[in-house]
């Protein structure tokens, strides 16, 4: 049986401006992701977790914490944008136009920007990205422009790979 190797993403050199990647996985968002999230991060807005505090505001529900909108959005572009990526520089003028709901599915797609070489760094390259996420009704939830260093071909750090037994 041959052994074959998966996607291991972009490099530097893969990027080119203008082109788009729409993200090929979507996630709905459950109550217990929007709960957790905002416990975990100590945020004490009721709107995220209290159901009953929810349905006396305007939006009669639960509103999805918004830091997990980012986080959810961002990792949804890692295959296609992050996956070789030796640090994460700045996320700006990051929007967020219509909310996010539990039982919500979001999709995203990321367009390339800007790139140049690092020069700091002759390992690696500056890609300039804007990314937007929608949800299942192609209302835009999230916008915003990320900054990161990727390595170029050849200086993407090796993973440990454990190959199993031949049976």
């Amino acid at each position: 049986m041959a052994i074959k190797e998966g996607w291991t993403g972009r490099v530097y050199e893969d990027f080119e401006v203008g082109d788009i990647y729409p993200h090929p996985l979507g996630r709905t968002v459950t109550t217990a992701d929007n709960i957790w999230f905002t416990m975990m991060t100590q945020n004490t807005n009721p709107i995220h977790f209290d159901h009953a505090y929810a349905a006396r505001t305007e939006f009669k529900k639960p509103l999805v914490n918004s830091c997990f909108t980012l986080a959810l959005v961002t990792g949804q572009s890692v295959t296609d944008l992050s996956q070789n990526v030796m640090a994460n520089l700045g996320w700006d003028e990051v929007r967020l136009p219509h909310p996010v709901f539990e039982g919500d599915t979001i999709y995203s797609r990321s367009e390339v920007l800007d790139k140049r070489d690092s020069q700091s760094r002759p390992n690696v390259g500056i890609v300039r990205v804007k990314t937007t996420g929608f949800n299942q009704d192609g209302k835009t939830v999230i916008e915003y422009k990320r900054t990161f260093m990727v390595y170029k071909r050849g200086q993407v750090p090796e993973t440990v790979r454990v190959t199993p037994p031949r049976s």
